[in-house]
C-alpha cells in the first residue's frame, strides 16, 4: 500500500512539473540578467552580483518555500487553490460581517483580475526569451525572432480547442529535462568559481541594501521576477494536491533553479559581458541550439499552464457571479478539468501577440513584469490572514507573525516593481482595472435585476395559496428556471397571462452555486413538494463543477418525482435591460447590456435539449 501511494504521490509529481512549475521554471531566462540590464541595472562587479544571488536565494527561499509551498498549499478550500477558492474560504470565516464579506470580495475580484493580466505577459516573455537564444547561437538569425515568437504562440493558441491530453502526457518528461539541464549547467559554471556559493549569507544582501539603499530598492524588481510562479503554484494545487506539489518543489525544482542562478552568476564574475545573455552563454557552443529547442519547447508548455489557469479562473468567476456565461468547450471525456474557452482564448492571444510587437524583446517585457502579480501575492497573504485568524490558538500564533512578514516583503517588492509604471508596468495594472470593472459591474447589474425582480415578481407562497383549482392543466411537465425560489418566475407568470394554463406537474428549479469546488452527486438535490403537482428543486454544484441540468434530474426518479424527458419543456426567462432608475450610472448600464448580449444562453450553458426550452422576454429597467 506505501509503496503504491508513494509510486502515484512520484507519478503526479512529475505531471505537476509542467503544470505548476512551468511558470517558475522558465525564469531563469530572464530573472538574473535584468539586475544589471537596462536604465536601473547594476554594474556587473563582484559585490554586486553576490548581493543579487543573496537577495534572490532569501526571496525564494521565504516567498516560495515557506510562504506558498509551505504556508499556502494549507490553505486550500476542499483540494483547490487559487485567489478566488480563497476568497470564498475567507468569505465563509467571517459570517455574517458584511462589511468584511465586501471587502474580502473585492480585494478577491481585483486580485482574479491582475492574474489576467499575468496571463497575457507570461507566454510572451516565456517565449521570446526562449526564441532570443538563437541570435546567441546565430547572430544573423535575429532578425527571424519575432516572427518565430508570433508562430509559436499563434501555433499555442490555435491548437487549444484540441484540448492537451494527448500533449499533456510529454509535458512532465520534457519539464524534467529542462530542470536537469538547468542544474547541469548551473553546476559546470559553479565548480569553474565556487567562490559564488558565498552568496547564500544573507549578509551580503543586508549590506548591500545599507549601502545602496536605493540600489537595493530598485534591485528588488528584478528578483522579483524569479518569484513570479509562485501564485500559479499555488492555484495549481487543485490539479495534483498538496503533497505532489511540495515533493516536486523542494527535491528537484527549487535546488535546479537555484544552482542555474548561482551558475550564470559565476559565468558573470568569470566575464562581465556574459551579462548580455547569461543563461544562454552557460552552455557550450555544441549544446546551444538543442538548449534553444528545449527552452522553447519549456516556455509553451508554461504558457499552456497560464492558459489552462485562466481558462479555470473564467470559470470559476462565472460560476460565483461575476461574469456572464461564456460558451465552454470541454476537451477531455474522461478528465473535467480540461476545457476550452473560445472567448478567452483568441482575446488572449491577439493580446500575447500585440505584447510581442510592441515591445520587441524579453527584456522590455521584463519591464512591465512584476506589478500584477506581486499585487495579487498581497491580496493572497491579506485573504489567508482572514481564514488563519479561525485557527486554534497555538497555531494562529506562530501563523500571524510570519504572514505579517510576508506582507511587508510583498509590499516592498509592489513599490519596487512600481517604478515600472512608465516603462510598460501600466499595461497590466490598465487591462486589470478593465477587468475588475467588468467583474464588478457584472456582479452589481445581477444584483440589481434580483432586486428588481423581487419588486415586479410575485411572492411564491401568495402565488400557491392562491391558485385558483379551475384554471386548465395541460399533460406534461413544465420546469421553470429561476434564481430565487421564493418569487414566481416571470417566465410562469407571462405564461398564465397570455395562455392561461398551468401544467399537470410544474418545477421550481434554481441552481446553487457553493463556496466549495465540487458537490458529491448525492449531495446535490434538495426537493420540495409546495402544492399538488408542484415541486420546489435546488441543484447544488461547487464552483468549478459543469452543471448539467437534465442529467442531474434522473435522479429525481429516487425522491418520487416522474419525468417524462421528451414530456417535459424548460421555460426560461431572459432579460433585456433598459435605462431606468435604477442603481447604475448610464455608461456602467451599457457596459452591462453589452456583457449580457455577449452571454451564452442558459440553455446551451445548462445543456438543456435545444428542442425542449421556450424563452419568455422581460424588461428590467436599471
Amino acid at each position: 500500500m506505501d509503496q503504491t501511494k508513494k509510486a502515484s504521490t512520484g507519478v503526479l509529481a512529475l505531471a505537476a512539473l509542467g503544470v505548476v512549475y512551468g511558470d517558475i521554471g522558465t525564469s531563469p531566462l530572464y530573472a538574473f540578467k535584468e539586475a544589471f540590464v537596462g536604465a536601473h541595472g547594476l554594474a556587473p562587479t563582484e559585490p554586486n552580483v553576490l548581493a543579487t544571488l543573496s537577495a534572490l536565494f532569501w526571496a525564494m527561499m521565504l516567498i516560495i518555500s515557506i510562504k506558498y509551498v509551505w504556508v499556502m498549499l494549507r490553505f486550500d478550500n476542499e483540494g483547490e487553490g487559487g485567489v478566488l477558492a480563497l476568497t470564498a474560504l475567507a468569505n465563509r470565516t467571517v459570517k455574517d460581517a458584511s462589511k468584511w464579506k465586501k471587502l474580502i470580495v473585492t480585494a478577491g475580484i481585483f486580485a482574479a483580475a491582475l492574474f489576467y493580466g499575468d496571463a497575457l505577459i507570461t507566454p510572451a516573455i516565456s517565449v521570446l526569451s526562449a526564441v532570443e537564444g538563437i541570435s546567441v547561437a546565430t547572430p544573423a538569425f535575429e532578425q527571424f525572432i519575432i516572427p518565430i515568437t508570433v508562430g509559436v504562440l499563434a501555433g499555442l493558441f490555435f491548437f487549444q480547442r484540441h484540448g492537451t491530453g494527448s500533449m499533456g502526457k510529454l509535458f512532465g518528461p520534457i519539464t524534467l529535462l529542462w530542470f536537469v539541464a538547468l542544474a547541469v549547467l548551473g553546476a559546470i559554471s559553479i565548480a569553474q568559481n565556487p567562490l559564488v556559493l558565498q552568496a547564500i549569507n544573507p549578509l551580503y544582501a543586508v549590506r548591500f541594501a545599507i549601502e545602496h539603499p536605493a540600489g537595493m530598492f530598485m534591485l528588488l524588481s528584478a528578483v522579483f521576477l524569479a518569484l513570479t510562479g509562485g501564485e500559479a503554484l499555488y492555484a495549481d494545487m487543485g490539479h495534483f494536491g498538496a503533497r505532489p506539489v511540495r515533493l516536486a518543489w523542494y527535491v528537484l525544482v527549487c535546488p535546479s533553479l537555484l544552482i542555474n542562478y548561482f551558475g550564470q552568476g559565476a559565468l558573470v564574475l568569470r566575464s562581465a559581458d556574459a551579462i548580455q545573455n547569461p543563461f544562454y552563454l552557460l552552455a557550450p557552443d555544441w549544446f546551444m541550439l538543442p538548449l534553444v529547442a528545449l527552452a522553447t519547447a519549456a516556455t509553451v508548455i508554461a504558457s499552456q499552464a497560464t492558459i489552462t489557469g485562466a481558462y479555470s479562473m473564467t470559470l470559476q468567476a462565472m460560476r460565483m457571479g461575476y461574469l456572464p456565461r461564456l460558451y465552454i468547450q470541454h476537451t477531455s471525456d474522461s478528465q473535467r478539468g480540461q476545457i476550452y474557452i473560445p472567448a478567452v482564448n483568441w482575446m488572449m492571444m491577439i493580446g500575447v501577440i500585440i505584447l510581442v510587437f510592441q515591445f520587441g524583446s524579453s527584456g522590455a517585457l521584463a519591464a512591465a513584469y512584476g506589478i500584477a502579480v506581486s499585487g495579487t501575492m498581497i491580496i493572497t497573504t491579506l485573504l489567508t490572514f482572514f481564514v488563519a485568524l479561525t485557527l486554534p490558538g497555538r497555531i494562529r500564533t506562530f501563523l500571524l507573525p510570519a504572514l505579517l512578514m510576508f506582507v511587508l516583503l510583498e509590499l516592498m517588492f509592489f513599490a519596487s516593481n512600481l517604478t515600472k509604471v512608465f516603462h510598460g508596468g501600466w499595461m497590466p495594472l490598465l487591462f486589470g482595472l478593465f477587468l475588475f470593472l467588468l467583474l464588478s459591474t457584472w456582479k452589481k447589474g445581477s444584483t440589481l435585476i434580483a432586486k428588481q425582480r423581487r419588486k415586479l415578481d410575485i411572492p411564491m407562497e401568495a402565488f400557491v395559496s392562491s391558485t385558483h383549482p379551475d384554471i386548465p392543466r395541460v399533460s406534461g411537465t413544465a420546469i421553470y428556471l429561476t434564481a430565487d425560489p421564493s418569487y414566481v418566475p416571470s417566465a410562469l407568470f407571462h405564461n398564465l397571462k397570455h395562455f392561461k394554463v398551468l401544467h399537470e406537474q410544474t418545477l421550481f428549479l434554481h441552481v446553487v452555486t457553493a463556496d466549495v469546488p465540487y458537490i458529491e452527486a448525492d449531495d446535490r438535490m434538495e426537493v420540495r413538494r409546495i402544492a399538488p403537482g408542484m415541486y420546489d428543486i435546488a441543484l447544488h454544484f461547487g464552483f468549478r463543477q459543469e452543471v448539467d441540468i437534465p442529467f442531474a434530474l434522473k435522479g429525481l426518479a429516487t425522491r418520487g418525482v416522474k419525468l417524462e424527458a421528451m414530456n417535459t419543456t424548460y421555460f426560461i426567462a431572459r432579460s433585456n435591460i433598459a435605462d431606468g432608475p435604477g442603481g447604475m450610472p448610464a455608461w456602467r448600464c451599457a457596459l452591462f447590456s453589452w456583457m449580457t448580449r455577449q452571454s451564452e444562453g442558459a440553455a446551451s450553458f445548462f445543456n438543456l435539449p435545444a428542442n425542449q426550452v421556450v424563452e419568455l422576454g422581460t424588461k428590467v429597467m436599471l
